[in-house]
């Protein structure tokens, strides 16, 4: 289950990279963290103190959600950037004023 939820999560983070977007990756970070620790503990009727005791080291620092050797990413790592202005450099579809269709085409030599 890791393993599809990671692969649907940075899918969707992937092409949605170059919006304004982190706030989003983080909050559905946390959104999907909650889901997959509550499905584990309905899943093996596990208290809170429970998880606390799965998911934390004993200094009290959380670690990552891990099943067989497939750990959860977080999509909040993704770089997010943005689309280069480029401004000018963005051809037109209309020719510019004065020019012509044919002024840069040379004759063919069959005729």
């Amino acid at each position: 289950m890791l393993t599809r939820l990671n692969q649907v999560m940075h899918g969707w983070a992937n092409y949605f990279r170059h919006a304004v977007a982190k706030n989003v990756f983080a909050m559905l970070d946390n959104f999907a963290w909650w889901r997959v620790i509550r499905m584990l503990q309905v899943r093996h009727r596990w208290r809170w103190k429970d998880v606390r005791r799965q998911f934390t080291t004993p200094s009290g620092r959380w670690l990552p959600i891990t099943a067989d050797e497939i750990e959860k990413r977080p999509i909040a790592a993704i770089p997010v950037t943005r689309y280069r202005y480029r401004g000018a450099k963005i051809p037109g579809p209309w020719l510019p004023l004065g020019t012509s269709p044919t002024a840069g085409t040379a004759e063919s030599p069959l005729r």
